[in-house]
């Protein structure tokens, strides 16, 4: 049941402050905001997402906020199914995706929706399709721009019965003819996926009907505000296993198609977002990268009728969140300087002035009358809802899922390193002295491009601060928000140098009295996966190394992983570049590694596939030279999830096994028990 005129749950445990950090299934229930949108007279309205009651999955509502910051927030939806992607029509009513059932049986509950709630009364299905649709846009007279998928050969008319007949005999083949055939934890070959034109009645238009199983895989897509034209990303393949992105232009009435951006060998573009007005187009270019250079994103500003795009000038900003204002300015946001900012880019200079800063921003979502609203965040505080006054003042609205009294403090520290300053957060536990110094976690970042600059779900070090650990987060070499250099810096991946980094920052806040130097760990995911592998092999200062998602024989990775294309043009055949692969691939140093390590990994992990777990494991037990039951090596196997761990049950197993691991082996806690108790 929805209904706009819900009351304010103000009693429920939504609106509860968490604090207590020892009660990590209550963290994991802590609601999350996902996104905020803004309609044209200023109602905002926020995606929030909670665990359901056993732990399987996170459901996502609606939620109105007071855009004055005084009322408390007001829930709008409830299924069971959960609602999402919040995207306001024309006339003010309130489009989302949702899987809940249809009351007039029209659609699928099995897949997602377009579903329309007006200011009063019941949500209504707008369209729906055998594969789902996903909302893109919607012009100003209520058309909308979604997607959908078909099988190959398939018509959007037919495609329902080809896939309950293909489901019913359980035929699950794929006919590959090229890369790329995974992404991160999906097939590519199976489907086809098409842009659809919905009238506000939801009449559906295949815009792409001849396109194949790679075009717009992972295509990103805007409708001009007139509805005349979409702009599309558009994936074709090239020799050697690569593909290129252009910018393809889609006139919806004849769908005549055009190139506005052309890939080559040396860039390609993505992430098109047409001004309000139409006039101009947002567009992101990438670099290729090289053995030498990393890939380098500039953000540029192309008119519509014809001219010289212009680049829009963001510093040291790594940009994440686009969105045109009404004025007809750029706002973007990013990371920046182990924090973040909003910025405001004249289309036609592309000169950028700052907007806030002090924090994470995303989702930024500006009115026709000047306001504008972000979700915000940093290490200290998870996403919350802020209206951005001017001056760059910050008015935080009310919203379910706020955290309070963290058990400890956070601190900026920084060292220099050969001439350069690096720094990262440092997060210290209450009572930490020098009469009881705290154990102290080192947490290498994954990407490498990315920061520790935000808060973070699924490695919140708040948790491991709560049972006494203190927890250093560098931004070292190849971390965004510190420009080109920064990115560059270490360029292509290389370990030594951003070990190099991280261990110095280490130890230099390591000689504070309130730190024991002694009782170390070592943690990362992905990249930092990596760097717990090749750190294992190279040091044995630590207590314990913690390694998930990790890449551990590179020859055997960079062929394998969905992103095989770039891995191999960076890094090249081992034979090409012997010295290395055998400086920088983990598995070379299996006999070095003494410390105890936990290895964790999904099995639908495609970008770092499980064989690199199951590989660095069997190396692992097969090395050890003792008895088997002596073995200090433990690896959870997380069999449902892919590069990241998304079941708030499996999360919960994953922390306190985590936790459990180094409390054994850096504080001399009790062994984890052969069969785990969460």
């Amino acid at each position: 049941m929805t209904s706009s005129a819900a009351a304010p749950f103000t009693d429920s445990p939504e609106f509860t402050t968490f604090s207590d950090f020892t009660d990590v299934d209550a963290f994991l229930r802590i609601p999350r905001l996902t996104s905020v949108t803004a309609s044209e007279d200023g109602r905002v309205v926020a995606a929030i997402q909670q665990a359901d009651e056993p732990g399987a999955k996170l459901v996502s509502s609606l939620w109105e906020l007071d855009p004055a910051g005084r009322e408390p927030a007001r829930r709008l939806t409830f299924s069971a199914k959960g609602e999402s992607s919040p995207r306001f029509a024309p006339d003010g009513t309130l489009l989302f995706s949702s899987a809940r059932p249809d009351p007039e049986g029209g659609a699928d509950e099995e897949v997602a929706a377009i579903w329309r709630l007006p200011r009063t009364g019941e949500a209504q299905v707008v369209a729906s399709a055998a594969a789902g649709l996903s909302l893109l846009s919607v012009a100003a007279d209520g058309t909308m721009l979604a997607a959908t998928s078909v099988l190959p050969g398939s018509s959007l008319e037919e495609d329902a019965e080809r896939r309950k007949t293909r489901k019913d005999a359980k035929q699950t083949t794929i006919w590959h003819t090229g890369m790329p055939i995974r992404q991160w934890d999906h097939e590519i070959g199976d489907e086809s996926r098409r842009l659809v034109l919905v009238t506000p009645d939801g009449d559906l238009t295949d815009l792409t009907p001849d396109v194949g199983t790679v075009t717009l895989h992972a295509a990103s897509a805007d409708l001009s505000p007139d509805g005349s034209t979409v702009a599309t990303s558009w994936t074709q393949r090239v020799r050697g296993g690569e593909t290129r992105s252009s910018i393809t232009l889609i006139d919806t009435a004849t769908l005549r198609r055009s190139v506005l951006c052309a890939a080559d060998e040396t860039a390609q573009f993505g992430s098109p977002l047409f001004s309000r007005d139409g006039r101009h187009l947002a567009v992101i270019r990438s670099t290729a990268s090289s053995p030498t250079d990393t890939s380098y994103s500039r953000l540029e500003i192309h008119p519509v009728g014809g001219g010289d795009p212009v680049t829009a000038q963001l510093g040291d900003l790594s940009l994440t969140d686009l969105e045109w204002a009404p004025d007809g300015t750029l706002l973007v946001t990013g990371d920046l300087h182990s924090s973040g900012a909003v910025l405001r880019v004249d289309p036609a200079t592309g000169e950028a002035t700052g907007v806030a800063a002090g924090g994470v921003f995303s989702a930024p979502a500006p009115t026709p009358g000047g306001e504008l609203f972000a979700l915000r965040s940093d290490i200290a505080g998870p996403p919350r809802p802020v209206r951005i006054e001017d001056g760059a003042a910050l008015r935080e609205l009310p919203a379910p899922g706020a955290v309070d009294a963290l058990p400890g403090t956070l601190e900026w520290v920084e060292t220099d390193v050969d001439g350069l300053t690096v720094g990262g957060w440092l997060c210290l536990p209450t009572g930490a002295s020098a009469e009881e110094p705290a154990p102290v976690m080192l947490w290498i970042h994954g990407g490498p491009h990315g920061s520790y600059n935000a808060w973070s779900w699924r490695w919140c070090p708040w948790l491991a601060v709560e049972r006494g650990y203190a927890v250093l987060m560098p931004d070292p070499a190849m971390s965004t928000g510190y420009g080109d250099a920064g990115l560059n810096r270490g360029w292509p991946r290389r370990p030594d140098v951003v070990f190099h980094e991280c261990e110095t920052l280490l130890d230099s806040v390591l000689q504070r009295a309130e730190l024991d130097a002694s009782r170390t760990a070592m943690l990362g995911a992905s990249f930092g996966g990596f760097m717990a592998n090749w750190i294992a092999g190279h040091t044995e200062r630590f207590d314990a190394i913690v390694t998930h998602a990790g890449l551990w024989a590179l020859d055997q990775q960079h062929r394998t992983t969905d992103a095989a294309a770039s891995k191999m043009r960076v890094h090249r055949h081992e034979d090409e570049d012997p010295d290395w692969y055998r400086a920088f691939s983990p598995h070379h140093e299996i006999d070095a590694i003494t410390t105890p390590m936990l290895v964790t990994h999904g099995n639908r992990d495609f970008r770092v596939p499980i064989s690199e777990a199951l590989r660095l494991w069997w190396d692992l037990v097969s090395t050890w030279d003792g008895e088997p039951q002596d073995m200090p090596h433990r690896f959870l196997q997380l069999t449902s999830e892919n590069h990241w761990v998304l079941t708030p049950s499996n999360a919960l197993a994953w922390n306190q096994a985590v936790l459990a691991f180094c409390d054994q082996h850096v504080l001399g806690a009790d062994p984890v028990p052969e069969v785990l108790p969460w």
